[in-house]
């Protein structure tokens, strides 16, 4: 082997540690590398982007540059980028997401689909809905999961704010590259509607945006779905069901008993659904003063009514998860676009959370259906 095609090799190993910031995968193996050529210690390489304008091309740029530094036999880097023919997407969107019929496939309903999914559901809003989806997927991503979350809130989404997502969706082919935020994929109509424009749609349109989201978004090999449902149990709740049968309910509610009556018909809908029920999450339980005492400005004891009251209802065990104390950082965290258990992650409320996270976070693995990959003697 000559000097230069050893070297050659060299690059192609350095790139195979290279990921595409979006797919999460070795350039090498998505077909990105175009050119290596090795002349004399320059290296000449051309990088194919998916689509013009890619916005992670800087991130790509610079770990492609850092990747190839430590190569021996390489003194200087002279790397261009360009774009993937109409075939190559075609042929990339095969390697992806398979040969896909003329129906969307929801990856989640396959199974060999190892996903939980986890829709964070409210009988009435301002309860800390969102809130609490955002900080329960951050305190999952901590815990090393592969994270994603749909705003499935279309009338109200907030998740990008909240996460401080700024970017647009990059479209390869048919499919969506959600953008990225502490770690985590994001997709919301939000993303997709000029500035703070309203969405009226009826309930087909929201019926088709949840299925965009979850059939044509490339999610990749997540661990966790967190879905951020509307207020009460209209079209999207039914979507949901639908569209993610096997996806698992967390009602949220606030200890009024007011607002746990509604908390447990937004709950009482698996009982037509047929979907399970993974807890309850008592939000803005108490606040503590400056003196050290707590005081329940909403009162008490609604997180556990509701838990008792859909126990009773669906004939299984539906546990309180937790109780989250009401603390005004929780919100200024959901304005600057920082979850709570990233900023402040040990004070009280993010500790509540990481708490229920680590309930949401153990499965008990069932290998029912699966291939074992055992061959008789």
């Amino acid at each position: 082997m000559s000097d230069n095609a050893a070297v050659v090799e060299a690059v192609h190993e350095a790139l195979s540690h290279v990921n595409d910031p979006e797919i999460r995968r070795p350039i090498t193996e998505l077909g990105m590398v175009d050119t290596v050529v090795v002349e004399g210690g320059r290296l000449s390489l051309t990088i194919l982007l998916t689509v013009a304008g890619c916005p992670m091309r800087d991130t790509l740029q610079r770990d492609v540059a850092a990747a190839v530094d430590g190569v021996a036999g390489v003194d200087e880097l002279e790397l261009e980028f360009g774009v993937m023919s109409e075939q190559q997407r075609a042929d990339l969107q095969v390697k992806l997401r398979g040969n896909a019929g003329a129906e969307p496939v929801i990856p989640f309903n396959l199974p060999e689909s190892r996903t939980r999914v986890f829709a964070i559901a409210s009988g009435k809003g301002g309860v800390g809905k969102s809130s609490m989806t955002v900080n329960l997927a951050a305190a999952l991503a901590q815990k090393g999961l592969s994270v994603g979350i749909a705003d499935a809130d279309i009338y109200g989404h907030s998740i990008p704010r909240m996460l401080g997502v700024e970017g647009a969706p990059t479209q390869v082919e048919d499919m969506i590259m959600p953008p990225q935020a502490h770690g985590m994929k994001v997709i919301s109509i939000g993303m997709f509607t000029p500035g703070n424009t309203a969405v009226v749609w009826r309930g087909p349109m929201l019926h088709r945006a949840l299925q965009q989201f979850l059939a044509d978004v490339y999610w990749g090999d997540l661990d966790v779905l967190l879905l951020d449902l509307p207020p009460g149990t209209g079209d999207i709740a039914i979507s949901v069901a639908q569209l993610l049968p096997t996806a698992e309910l967390v009602v949220v509610t606030t200890p009024q008993q007011a607002a746990a009556e509604v908390a447990e018909r937004a709950g009482a809908i698996v009982t037509q659904t047929h979907q399970k029920l993974a807890g309850v999450v008592e939000n803005m339980s108490w606040m503590e003063l400056p003196d050290g005492s707590h005081i329940e400005p909403f009162g008490s004891g609604g997180g556990k009514t509701v838990a008792e009251a859909l126990t009773r209802d669906v004939g299984a065990d539906v546990p309180l998860l937790g109780q989250i104390p009401l603390d005004p950082k929780l919100r200024e965290g959901g304005d600057s676009g920082v979850p709570l258990v990233i900023s402040d992650p040990d004070c009280e409320a993010s500790r509540a959370i990481r708490a229920i996270a680590d309930q949401l976070a153990v499965r008990k693995v069932s290998l029912a259906g699966k291939r074992l990959g055992l061959s008789p003697v």
